[in-house]
């Protein structure tokens, strides 16, 4: 019995350091946030364990074993106290790196020599601590401004922090690399600002760990990693991805595709002729205009594809609003008011414990399936459209102002309604939902204004007469 209860220990204990070990390993580098994991799925731990006892007392059934041991409660809670230590370092690290040093501002002219450059090199902007603002230029040369700046007590240790900083250009293979050198860059009291002119149809990568980040009138692909900072993209040509760990995204005036994941703030885009995808945990909004190859969102309670968007859409907290949907529409979510307005193609939407509407301005052309939980559901329509409609909503009424389509009701509680409107050659529509009514309604007809009617003008008064004379 002592061997097996050893073996079954053994198994359990290995189990946990291989598991602690791996999360840490991931932690490290593969920007795994161990807070947000505990936070979200910590009853996995739970789970763990209770299989590997339940594994270990089938094994050890004959000889008794499977009970929890002082050693494995102690391994437990030592392995847990680790990996708390490691969160809490990266939230004390975090809140530290946000704190407004005390001391006052000091900012240096940096004098950069410029550096002749292929039209098509690949450029690599790397800084620490500091703003990057990038412009597209004719000419083949990288330009840079730069500014050194430090936070501290007094001038004179300012001069002496920043005097050996400098932004260095260097050829890196078939590529140029562009970064301040000369310091250590984990002193957060030094920042080096870049304002860097290059050739417009230069591939460009630019990396700042803290810092606002600015590029405009690129004619090639960009990449840009944020970790703390805002980032703003106009006037473009090519893709755009942004990487963000906290800030605000706005992209503008872009021909080509646009990516923005990671977690963060608001994210802006407007005018692109190419696709829009975010990944990632935005608090927002997220907002989206004229994307001419439609919307990708995915978040951990959001998943939206539309394949077309000529008008607008807005993500916030508790809401998602889409509006003039060119194409097809799906989407995934829970918790989010969601609202529709004049989609172009098939709908498929699914929600869970908020309200959703959809509303056509014109009959709809394709299918429509909506699919919600614990809240309502409204649909308004065109009163001269044609389609299918099949309505189930379970303990909750459906009302529906088409006369032809009207609903019944069973003992229980449950409505249903089925039938077809016009010529009853459109599309289907399915409705599904549960303890939340259901409203199919009427669009108001919008009655054109009259002609308008010149005016025409009063005819001129007649003259008046002299009065006669006498004689």
């Amino acid at each position: 019995m002592a061997g097996t209860q050893a073996r079954s220990s053994g198994l359990f204990n290995g189990l946990v350091l291989i598991t602690v070990g791996a999360l840490l390993l991931l932690h490290n580098y593969g920007h795994l946030e161990l807070g947000v994991f505990f936070r979200h799925w910590w009853p996995l731990l739970i789970v763990f364990w209770g299989v590997i006892k339940l594994f270990e007392r089938t094994v050890g059934r004959q000889f008794g074993g499977g009970a929890i041991s002082a050693s494995e409660l102690l391994l437990v809670f030592g392995m847990l106290a680790l990996m708390g230590v490691v969160v809490a370092h990266d939230y004390v690290k975090t809140k530290v790196e946000d704190l407004d040093i005390g001391g006052d501002n000091y900012s240096y002219d940096l004098d950069v020599s410029p550096k002749d450059v292929p039209a098509q090199a690949r450029i690599l902007l790397r800084t620490f601590r500091g703003d990057i603002t990038v412009r597209g230029s004719d000419d083949n040369q990288i330009h840079v401004t730069a500014k050194k700046n430090a936070k501290t007590w007094s001038e004179n240790e300012a001069d002496h922090l920043v005097k050996p900083v400098t932004v260095e250009i260097t050829k890196n293979g078939d590529g140029f690399e562009v970064q301040p050198a000369g310091y250590d860059t984990s002193d957060n009291r030094i920042s080096v600002d870049m304002e860097v002119s290059l050739p417009q149809k230069s591939a460009l990568t630019v990396k700042t760990e803290k810092g606002d980040i600015v590029v405009s009138d690129q004619m090639t692909d960009i990449t840009i990693t944020n970790q703390n900072g805002d980032v703003e993209v106009r006037n473009t040509v090519g893709d755009v991805s942004v990487e963000i760990r906290k800030g605000d995204v706005k992209v503008s005036d872009t021909k080509g595709d646009v990516k923005v994941s990671g977690k963060g703030g608001e994210i802006d885009v407007s005018t692109a002729s190419g696709s829009l995808t975010v990944e990632g945990d935005f608090y927002g909004p997220v907002r989206a205009d004229k994307i001419t190859k439609g919307v990708r969102m995915v978040s951990p309670r959001t998943d939206l594809t539309a394949s077309a968007l000529n008008g607008h859409l807005e993500a916030g907290s508790g809401n998602i609003d889409l509006i003039d949907a060119g194409g097809n529409v799906t989407l995934r979510t829970r918790d989010n008011e969601v609202n529709v307005e004049n989609p172009g193609g098939k709908v498929d939407l699914e929600n869970r414990n908020a309200q959703t509407s959809v509303r056509f301005s014109s009959a709809p052309k394709d299918d429509v399936q909506i699919t919600n939980s614990s809240a309502e559901v409204s649909l308004t329509l065109p009163g001269n459209s044609s389609f299918e409609i099949q309505a189930d909503c379970r303990n909750c009424d459906i009302d529906s102002e088409f006369g032809s389509l009207q609903p019944t009701k069973t003992q229980s509680g449950d409505s249903h309604l089925a039938g077809k409107n016009g010529s009853g050659k459109g599309p289907k529509i399915t409705v599904k939902t549960s303890y939340g009514n259901v409203a199919v309604r009427k669009s108001a007809l919008s009655v054109p204004a009259p002609p308008r009617v010149p005016a025409v003008p009063a005819p001129p008064a007649p003259a008046e007469l002299p009065a006669p004379t006498e004689q």
